[in-house]
């Protein structure tokens, strides 16, 4: 039960560490990577990783796909007492092997089924960064973030891609730093035509946040994206964000229509091999998204009213079939 009793909470965030100590240095960066070893990425499509796995009945597709989906997956580095660091080593085992078996096996394989999985380890701003009165130190371990992020896929543009469609995909911190990619790679730019999707989830979007990619209209609309933020029904936070863009994913548009939880094909919690269709529904509420208090073994024990841990997780069948259907719909299938 200990396992189980609280399977959003242990798939992702939200875990207890320790503000970095003293003000941002550039001198204590950890060393940059080098994307031109494979060593410096969570998931490649040719090399076995966590991005490959599948729950029962489902099937990695990568071998015959032909998109391409660059992951960027949300903050596993919490630090310990006393770290100085601001940002995440890219190479430290044990962060990486927190990336490798929460974001990557339970989100990035969402999209195994679509498209080739990329997923660059980057120098990932520390879980405090989006908490600190610091907001001088925060902004440049997420510049530094950055920096990696788009040095990843820019060699992924140069070495991997050869002129492939590409799906944008990315929860919390992924996104902060996927919303930045999309402006300065695809919003009129001409790599926006390769653009299949955005999956930009778990950070405010607004709807004129790109000045030519808008929000999806529909299940099958290509070169747009999709945004949530997942709470409990009824709850309202404190703090909202102008023109913030909510989706439903069981409908996939921005409108208030309520869908009950017969159309969600299957949430993915732990174990991983086991997806639990009707876990929970989707209603947008204004800038946010609503559902209700999901069922799995122990959940009568969960008392969080933010579902961000979950917001891919309890929606994963839909995601992945979504991006699927909208992989056809850009090849005119």
């Amino acid at each position: 039960m200990t396992r189980i009793l609280f399977t959003l909470v242990t798939l992702l965030l939200f875990s207890c560490g320790s503000a970095p100590r003293g003000a941002y240095s550039a001198e204590a960066a950890p060393l940059a990577p080098d994307y031109s070893q494979e060593k410096y990425w969570a998931a490649l499509p040719w090399r076995q990783d966590e991005a490959d796995l599948t729950p029962d009945g489902l099937t990695d597709r990568q071998a015959e796909a032909e998109v391409d989906v660059f992951f960027i997956h949300l903050t596993t580095y919490n630090g310990k007492k006393g770290d100085t660091n601001w940002n995440g080593p890219v190479l430290n085992p044990e962060v990486n092997a927190r990336t490798l078996e929460k974001p990557i096996k339970f989100q990035a394989s969402i999209f195994n089924g679509a498209g080739r999985v990329f997923a660059p380890f980057y120098r990932q701003a520390h879980l405090k960064a989006y908490f600190t009165r610091d907001s001088s130190s925060a902004q440049k371990a997420f510049e530094l973030a950055y920096s990696d992020v788009r040095a990843a896929f820019q060699y992924y543009l140069d070495n991997y891609n050869e002129g492939r469609p590409i799906i944008i995909a990315t929860h919390s911190q992924g996104t902060t730093h996927g919303k930045r990619l999309l402006k300065e790679f695809f919003d009129g730019k001409p790599l926006q035509e390769k653009l299949v999707a955005a999956y930009l989830i778990g950070i405010p979007v607004g709807k004129d946040d790109f000045q030519h990619i808008i929000p999806c209209r529909d299940s099958l609309d290509t070169g747009c994206f999709s945004a949530w933020r997942t709470f409990k029904r009824g709850y309202e936070p404190k703090k909202t964000y102008p023109h913030e863009v909510a989706i439903n994913p069981l409908l996939w548009t921005a409108e208030e229509t309520y869908a009950p939880k017969s159309l969600n094909l299957g949430a993915v919690l732990i174990p991983f091999e086991e997806v639990r269709p009707g876990s929970t529904d989707a209603q947008v509420h204004g800038s946010i998204l609503w559902a209700s208090k999901p069922k799995f073994p122990g959940s009568f024990l969960m008392m969080t009213k933010n579902f961000h841990a979950g917001d891919m997780n309890l929606y994963y069948m839909n995601i992945r079939k979504n991006a699927q259907a909208r992989v056809r719909a850009f090849r005119g299938e």
